[in-house]
């Protein structure tokens, strides 16, 4: 995936001014920064939830800018929001089931992988996916977007609201993911943990690429550190 100078927001006002990006085949990249930074606005521009005023976005050298969220999604790019990412009302069952809407015929095919990422969900899929506890619920979330068997996976702070337990159980499924094939795009908070596990990392700020690093070249980057993941100079 390529993202050269996207520019969007809301209304009249730009958020994301010009962030250029790259995540390459079977690569964890994670993008951090304070909040308020554009971070959320520049994930959902990638997905085709917000539509980008200026810029390219192209996954395997097809241009997907432009495209509505649901054109994207048959592209193989799947993204899991960080709210409102599942249906409360629907057991577990029926949520994976609706996230197989772009790949009908191979929805069993891709129920059985699903749960064989997430033993718990088969125990509990017929359960109403509003009664799950948080990080079971993220894992529906997460189990609808790979429904899709996409390419590319953007997810928006998949560890919002998680136990420091279920946080690394989160990332620990996320790099099982990954190892699986599925390139990953992550909007994380947590973001030491984050880029631990990442290929590349960038520092988005003001709706700006501030950084741009390998992921262990940022992690002891002295002012990412200090500015960004809480480390004292």
């Amino acid at each position: 995936m390529e993202v050269k100078g996207i520019v969007s927001g809301y209304g009249r006002g730009d958020i994301v001014k010009g962030v250029d990006l790259a995540v390459g085949q079977g690569e964890i990249v994670t993008v951090i920064g304070p909040n308020g930074a554009g971070k959320s606005t520049m994930i959902k521009t990638v997905a085709g939830v917000v539509p980008a005023r200026s810029g390219s976005i192209a996954v395997a050298g097809k241009e997907i800018s432009g495209l509505s969220a649901s054109e994207v999604a048959r592209r193989g790019v799947a993204y899991v929001p960080q709210e409102a990412n599942i249906f409360r009302s629907l057991t577990v069952r029926e949520n994976l089931e609706m996230g197989a809407w772009v790949l009908p015929e191979k929805q069993a095919e891709r129920l059985e992988m699903v749960y064989g990422f997430f033993p718990v969900l088969r125990e509990r899929r017929d359960r109403r996916a509003g009664n799950l506890s948080g990080g079971q619920r993220q894992m529906v979330a997460l189990g609808m977007a790979l429904m899709v068997d996409p390419t590319a996976l953007l997810l928006d702070e998949p560890s919002a609201g998680l136990s420091p337990k279920l946080v690394e159980e989160m990332f620990e499924i996320i790099a099982r993911v990954n190892q699986a094939g599925v390139a990953v795009l992550m909007v994380e908070q947590n973001a030491t943990q984050a880029l631990k596990m990442s290929d590349h990392g960038y520092v988005l700020a003001g709706g700006q690429v501030k950084f741009s690093e390998r992921a262990d070249v940022l992690l002891n980057h002295t002012e990412v550190a200090e500015l960004y993941l809480g480390v004292q100079g």
